[in-house]
């Protein structure tokens, strides 16, 4: 019995056991306990790529790496792009930065995911620590403000029994059935809630002020900044009611509460502002409550990595300004925002070098293919943003497809005369770092927070701008079938039936950036103004801008309004 981890990018990093050519859950880790994901029970389905490719050919591993290494000989180096994502999570994926950086070429700065949620978090806290699993089973009330937890985060959902469940969300998970509040907010909504959720609690006296007047004593004039707001305007334009705003208060009186939040609210050019409106209605609940996004979850772990580089922003690329284009672990072609931009610009590039496992967008645009191994099939190292666990993935098996990152990056590394430490001492260096995340508080902030002054920073200002009324809201949520454009994909786009469209129906859907063509499938659990196309379907992003967040540099995929037109 071999024990390893999951490298997908989510929430809950599984403990696992490969045994006998099956992956299983392994029962003794104490948040996933024996159960792993969809796409984990079917990993080895899925079909990887076999062979190198070159301009269509199949080609040798040697071959291959010789090409590369003459492509990245024949390149200026500032004209050298590497894009790394997050296909695999793992520690030792950053050894290719290495050698990137150490050479002179340039590197990506921001995210697609949660940059703009975390700046939010780091100016309010100084720094970003997850409010750990067995805190949360703690609390009296659980809110999941848009977080999908069947979806996102199923082994958070065993802590949650007996509870009181809120949920904030504009769409009707299954959650939600079962919550004892439920808010079907509009998006863009929850800066405009948190800030009467904090006003309303402390005109009802809620707050920990004890708590508030040692490590966040600005809270009153945060007050008067919600009271800056009109209550009955903001709630018509929100789609809330008072009524609703009661039963929450009512609900979390008196009690410790965890609010999970999901990365959907800060998919905004000011999703900074978003995240830390929320995190500031936490810390006025006070000492015993707490607020959990994606902690950080390589917080106070210093690289061993060259990461030192020029970069550029991953949400907005130039790619005209490259040359060569070194994707790994990513598909730009689908995920990142304004795919018409971003194809037009990657056809002026001369080179573009795909590593990864399976064939996408990208794969099929590039020049050079160069398959990567899987994790059962290298050493490597695991952290987690939703526990603070640090888990190792021994390498399993032996195979003769692909090549790890590290042998790769060796391969180049040794190729260009730039200094790399053995695989074995960075991963040991990795693994001394295990009591370091084990040492974390599990209820991180209540002493203080990690400011120049040990307090809470508020909200001083606020901007809303955006138009709340006309066309329909594009949602790009998870899909429970696919993580972003790996694994099954969505086809469909999801309609409330109320709008008068037909089921099967081809439609048209618009917006300023672009416009694809997909068949309706009716989803009453949305809200009518709104309308749904997974993450990972093909062609979303055609829909989305290159608009990155005022803070974190985050694509704002949410910035979006969109028209429905009948094919």
């Amino acid at each position: 019995m071999n024990k390893s981890a999951c490298p997908l990018d989510c929430y809950d990093a599984c403990s696992i056991i490969y045994e006998d050519e099956k992956l299983s859950g392994d029962k003794n880790h104490p948040l996933t306990k024996g159960f792993l994901c969809p796409h984990l029970n079917h990993y080895e389905k899925h079909q990887r790529i076999q062979k190198p490719r070159y301009r269509g050919e199949e080609i040798g591993m040697d071959e291959a790496l010789s090409i590369l290494k003459q492509r990245v000989q024949n390149t200026q180096t500032s004209r050298i792009l590497h894009l790394r994502g997050h296909g695999n999570f793992a520690l030792m994926q950053g050894v290719s930065d290495h050698f990137f950086s150490s050479y002179g070429a340039t590197l990506t700065q921001g995210s697609l995911c949660d940059g703009a949620g975390e700046a939010g978090i780091l100016q309010g806290r100084g720094s970003n620590f997850l409010l750990s699993p067995k805190e949360i089973q703690k609390c009296d009330v659980v809110i999941f403000w848009g977080r999908n937890a069947h979806v996102t985060n199923s082994h958070y959902l065993p802590l949650i029994k007996d509870k009181s469940v809120i949920v904030i969300d504009p769409v009707k998970t299954k959650l939600a059935d079962k919550a004892e509040c439920f808010i079907q907010i509009k998006p863009h909504g929850d800066l405009h809630l948190a800030l009467l959720l904090s006003r309303f609690l402390i005109i009802e006296g809620l707050e920990d002020s004890e708590y508030l007047e040692k490590f966040a004593s600005e809270y009153q004039d945060y007050y008067e900044l919600t009271q800056s707001i009109r209550i009955k305007k903001t709630l018509d334009k929100i789609d809330v009611t008072l009524g609703q705003i009661g039963d929450v208060l009512e609900l979390i009186r008196d009690k410790r509460v965890a609010i999970l939040v999901g990365v959907g609210v800060q998919k905004y050019r000011n999703g900074a502002d978003v995240m830390r409106a929320i995190d500031a209605f936490g810390v006025l609940l006070g000492r015993g409550s707490g607020v959990n996004f994606l902690g950080s979850s390589t917080e106070g772990i210093v690289s061993p990595f060259n990461q030192k580089a020029p970069r550029v922003s991953v949400g907005n690329i130039e790619f005209g300004k490259f040359d060569l284009v070194f994707i790994q672990g990513m598909n730009p072609l689908s995920q990142m925002p304004d795919t018409n931009r971003v194809e037009k610009e990657l056809k002026s590039v001369k080179e573009i070098v795909y590593f990864g496992l399976y064939e996408n967008e990208s794969s099929k645009a590039a020049e050079l293919v160069i398959p990567a191994k899987t994790f059962l099939q290298k050493d490597d190292i695991r952290s987690s943003y939703g526990s603070n666990d640090l888990l190792k993935m021994p390498k399993q098996i032996d195979s003769d497809i692909g090549v790890s990152e590290y042998e790769l990056s060796s391969y180049l590394c040794s190729a260009f005369g730039i200094e790399l430490k053995s695989e074995r001492e960075y991963l040991e260096y990795f693994e001394s770092r295990l009591l370091h995340v084990k040492s974390r508080k599990e209820r991180p902030y209540e002493d203080g927070f990690d400011t120049d002054d040990g307090e809470f920073v508020f909200l001083d200002e606020l901007d809303f701008g955006f138009d709340m009324k006309r066309d329909f809201f594009l949602l790009t949520c998870k899909s429970p079938r696919s993580l972003n454009s790996q694994f099954y994909r969505e086809k469909n786009v999801y309609i409330n039936s109320c709008n008068g469209y037909l089921e099967t129906q081809k439609v048209r859907i618009i917006s300023e950036n672009g416009s694809i063509e997909l068949d309706v499938k009716f989803d009453d659990n949305l809200r009518k103004d709104c309308i749904l196309i997974y993450s990972g379907t093909p062609n979303v992003n055609r829909l989305t801008s290159s608009k990155l967040s005022y803070d974190g540099l985050n694509a704002a995929y949410q910035e979006n309004k969109v028209k429905v037109e009948i094919c």
